[in-house]
């Protein structure tokens, strides 16, 4: 059963936040992608949250905002965006994005096999089109100039703001607890969207 808090709130900041990523663009290590799929995660007040526990690993979800936490999970690096304020442990998993930038960089370390909408598609395939690594973790997304990883502003790529998009959203992608909470939003039709799949065990 969920949480009376998360219950009683159905939609928290984090939602919000995740919502607005999608469409923004991140570069790292030479790649930069259009963000197309994210994960909402509440923190304490989430059981499918790194942070329902308070531990050395989630520590740095409590803040300050704008972190990149990163951590590993069968063989693969996942990237998320701390969201803050302090102490809320609030963050948002990145799942997918379009390459726009870095083409061939991504490629080389995908494998030239890979279709170019399924460069960045899934949370582990993202992170290793953009190089992102255990040593990108508590990386500030917001400094300005950094040549590691970073989101960038409106208007940075080609002059243009992200465009406005259809979003959708649906169930959390294989976690156990709150499984059927709809905190992971889309955009809608996007080619580099991953599959949904459920949790085998989910509660």
């Amino acid at each position: 059963m969920e949480p009376l808090v998360l219950a009683m709130v159905r939609q928290p900041s984090v939602t919000t936040a995740a919502r607005c990523l999608l469409g923004r663009f991140l570069r790292g290590h030479d790649v930069t992608v259009r963000i197309t799929e994210v994960e909402a995660y509440a923190g304490p007040h989430d059981p499918a949250s790194h942070a329902y526990v308070r531990t050395p690993r989630s520590e740095i979800m409590y803040g300050p905002p704008s972190r990149l936490y990163v951590y590993r999970i069968h063989g693969h690096h996942c990237a998320n965006v701390v969201t803050g304020p302090d102490g809320e442990a609030s963050a948002v998993l990145l799942r997918a994005g379009e390459v726009v930038d870095g083409l061939d960089i991504a490629i080389r370390r995908r494998g030239e096999h890979i279709a170019a909408s399924k460069l960045a598609r899934g949370p582990g395939n993202l992170t290793r089109a953009l190089g992102i690594t255990m040593a990108d973790l508590g990386v500030d997304l917001d400094a300005a100039g950094s040549r590691g990883v970073r989101l960038l502003t409106p208007g940075e790529i080609d002059g243009q703001a992200p465009t406005p998009v259809a979003i959708s959203s649906g169930p959390r992608v294989g976690v156990r607890r709150n499984a059927d909470v709809a905190w992971r939003y889309w955009i809608t039709d996007d080619p580099t969207v991953s599959a949904y799949r459920r949790h085998p065990r989910a509660e």
